[in-house]
């Protein structure tokens, strides 16, 4: 009876052929996935430079925007100081029934405080002066308000860009990570270790890439 060959072929590949199959495609993908993340990475670290810039360019606009909004504020309390100052003359003249003197200040009110005396007067002087009145608008107090608001807007919008740059900041950690990960599974431990690195980092990279892809963009 003829013995069979120890080397003769029994229909199953033998582990290692498995094992040498396996390792080259792991090795093909981890390539893959380093190369994809790297640029990934590298991006994130650009947006997030460029958002802090943004967040930079906005806050110093909101500082200017406060700076002049203070010195149209100071016109507005210094006019508004003014017309107060020749009220109290015309008050003190008409209490003592001086016609000509209140004429004479009437002629000299500002154009903004004219308005809200004339105003007042026609309703038969009901309120408690001009200057509780919507009519009296000193120089300077739109410019103020507007400068305000311009100051407000900057601010917000600095806050959301910087947001937008600590988002970009942390998904590049994240995608350090998958770097992490997939360049682990490239060492020499044991196949199933290194199929769930492998796995482990692909997961990672796709809820990093559908975070990315919800991200604003400034180029």
């Amino acid at each position: 009876m003829m013995e069979e060959p120890s080397g003769a072929v029994t229909g199953e590949a033998p582990p290692q052929r498995v094992g040498r199959w396996r390792r080259p495609t792991v090795d093909t993908i981890a390539v893959i996935v380093l190369s994809t993340v790297a640029v990934l990475t590298a991006w994130c670290g650009f947006e997030s430079s460029k958002w802090g810039g943004e967040m930079s360019i906005a806050f110093s606009q909101a500082s200017s925007a406060r700076v002049q909004a203070g010195d149209y504020a100071s016109q507005a309390r210094d006019a508004r100081a003014l017309d107060q100052g020749v009220f109290e003359q015309w008050v003190l003249a008409d209490a003592r029934g001086d016609t000509q003197l209140v004429d004479y200040i009437e002629a000299r009110f500002s154009p903004e405080f004219a308005v809200a005396f004339d105003a007042w007067t026609a309703e038969g002087r009901v309120d408690r002066g001009p200057f509780v009145r919507s009519d009296y608008v000193p120089p300077g107090t739109a410019e103020a308000k507007k400068l305000n608001d311009r100051a407000d807007e900057r601010y917000n919008a600095a806050l959301t860009d910087n947001a937008r740059g600590d988002n970009y900041s942390l998904l590049t950690v994240m995608f350090a990570l998958v770097l992490f990960l997939a360049a682990m599974s490239q060492r020499a431990i044991p196949r199933t270790g290194r199929l769930v690195l492998i796995g482990t980092a692909i997961a990672f990279a796709l809820f990093g890439v559908v975070l990315l892809a919800t991200f604003p963009i400034r180029i």
